[in-house]
């Protein structure tokens, strides 16, 4: 729950700074908001990784969320187009996203014991690679 947390402030202080660097061309002073945004969105990152969720997935899950509701903010405040297109790009990348997270629920194991090789988190060799040959 507490890395939930954490991700979660971390998206919306990420989508306040862009939004407030948008907003900082006609108003400069959003352009600190944009600075602490920023921050506090890094900040509160490393926090989720220190807490044990996977870089993959946290970083994903950030940056699809990000662009999502960025657009959707962007489109809400400035008035900015939101086309179907967005929105179906919007859709890809969370079904993206969902897949790299599906992907790396189950594999978090020191190592997979039905693999001579000794794979760790799920793909990443750990053993020697063998090496594939031509001829006979």
């Amino acid at each position: 729950m507490r890395r939930a947390i954490l991700l979660i402030a971390a998206i919306l202080t990420e989508v306040g700074g862009s939004l407030a660097l948008k907003g900082g061309l006609e108003f400069p002073w959003l352009y600190a908001l944009t600075v602490l945004g920023y921050v506090a969105s890094f900040i509160l990152l490393a926090m989720v990784l220190k807490a044990g969720l996977p870089l993959g997935v946290t970083y994903g899950i950030w940056g699809a969320t990000d662009v999502a509701l960025t657009a959707i903010g962007s489109s809400l405040i400035f008035g900015e187009p939101f086309t179907p297109v967005m929105g179906l790009g919007i859709v890809l990348v969370a079904a993206g996203v969902l897949c790299v997270e599906f992907g790396a629920a189950g594999g978090f194991k020191d190592e997979d014991e039905d693999s001579p090789h000794g794979v760790a988190f799920g793909g990443a060799p750990t053993g020697p690679i063998p090496v594939v040959t031509g001829g006979k």
